[in-house]
């Protein structure tokens, strides 16, 4: 009986039906799933895309661990650290940072900038080096020759790798009393930017200097550092590690992974990600009203055969069934139908980058398996319940004239 619901319900979708409104319906109901299921396919798709590309730009900001003191700036016991960051098995680099405000001026013009001391390993936990894309990375020979962001270079018009002209950044000097010269305002140093890198919006108004030159800027005794940070060989393991690491070094010390590094950025990437999942949501379940008003249509439409088939002992639950099947293969054609086009116009992105956030930037796409599973599951799981909702057909309905 129950494959006799189902048959029925199948001539019921694809064969002609007693009126053109019941098809036109019918048909407008999986053309709406489609484009529904289409939409919500495609934004949580180009979402997937922006979480790698935010991944991306904020790659040159963190590394996988982040080591700092807990009391003051400046690590204490540098020596005990370094000892047991280099006897770790799961680390594969680390490198000291100093990282501070600093002012910068050339031939008139002057800025706000963030000065970034690292030391010669830094390339192997950040290839930062493989960035530049104009001039060299600093050889680290000497101390004044620096890494600079493109659009602040451009902005203060620095000549790149020049032997003769020199930018002056600034560190103001802590300290209260009476200043009686220049000098006691602030320390100073020329540098000699040797390249240029895109900040991506993450490092934007960054120099990236040997930290001999911060340290000297900032009157710090030699092997100083701000932090550390940590390449591990296995970045899933970064939760392991941080806790080892915890245990070794003690409570005078603070280490956070790259997701705690951004928790704020990725809170907020992930709001907006739940929110646009819960509006296309609710356009799927609004959608779904027009399966209910076909469902409902073709119960009209087929009153006088569902007499017969009641008369010729089909039961009711069958007949339910029915209606239910019907509504079920609306569900199920217009998921795979969206699915498929979804699909479709994300390669059609991938490949030809049509669309564009600007002149520059094509709107990411990444194809996930969880998304179509996401989509189907949201997309049926409205379905399947208007479909049962409005099957509950009465007798006295079918009977009564």
């Amino acid at each position: 009986m129950k494959n006799i619901a189902f048959y029925i319900a199948s001539r019921y979708l694809l064969a002609k039906k007693g009126s053109t409104a019941v098809t036109f319906i019918t048909w407008l109901s999986v053309g709406a799933m489609t484009v529904a299921v289409t939409a919500m396919f495609v934004i949580i798709s180009v979402f997937s895309g922006l979480e790698d590309l935010n991944k991306d730009l904020i790659s040159n900001l963190h590394a996988d661990l982040t080591l700092k003191s807990v009391s003051g700036k400046t690590i204490k016991n540098l020596d005990t650290v370094n000892k047991v960051l280099g006897t770790h098995k799961e680390i594969s680099s680390f490198s000291r940072v100093i990282e501070e405000k600093v002012y910068i001026s050339f031939n008139g013009k002057g800025d706000i900038a963030y000065l970034r001391g690292v030391d010669s390993a830094y390339v192997k936990v950040n290839p930062i080096n493989k960035d530049v894309f104009y001039g060299t990375y600093p050889s680290f020979k000497y101390s004044n020759e620096v890494l600079m962001e493109n659009s602040l270079d451009n902005r203060l018009s620095i000549p790149v790798d020049s032997s003769n002209h020199y930018a002056t950044v600034f560190m103001p000097k802590p300290g209260t009393g009476i200043i009686n010269k220049e000098e006691d305002i602030y320390n100073k140093r020329d540098i000699s930017v040797t390249g240029v890198f895109p900040g991506k919006d993450q490092l934007d108004n960054y120099i990236i200097s040997p930290i001999e030159l911060a340290e000297e800027l900032l009157n710090l005794p030699k092997k100083s550092a701000y932090q550390i940070v940590i390449k591990l060989k296995n970045p899933e393991n970064a939760d392991a590690v941080k806790q080892s690491l915890l245990s070794s070094l003690g409570k005078n010390i603070e280490i956070k992974t790259k997701e705690e590094e951004n928790a704020a950025f990725w809170k907020m990437i992930n709001t907006e990600k739940l929110f646009i999942y819960l509006i296309f949501a609710l356009v799927i379940f609004i959608t779904t009203f027009n399966l209910a008003g076909a469902i409902i249509i073709l119960q009209l439409d087929k009153k006088e055969q569902a007499k017969s088939l009641i008369s010729l002992g089909f039961p009711l639950s069958h007949l339910r069934l029915t209606y239910f099947y019907t509504g079920l293969l609306i569900v199920v054609s217009g998921v795979i139908t969206g699915l498929i086009l979804g699909t479709a116009l994300c390669y059609f992105q991938l490949y030809t980058e049509f669309f564009r956030a600007n002149e520059v930037l094509p709107f990411p796409v990444k194809i996930v398996g969880k998304n179509y599973l996401i989509v189907a599951l949201t997309a049926s799981l409205f379905g399947i319940t208007i479909s049962w909702f409005f099957s509950k057909i009465s007798k006295e309905y079918i009977t009564k004239k």
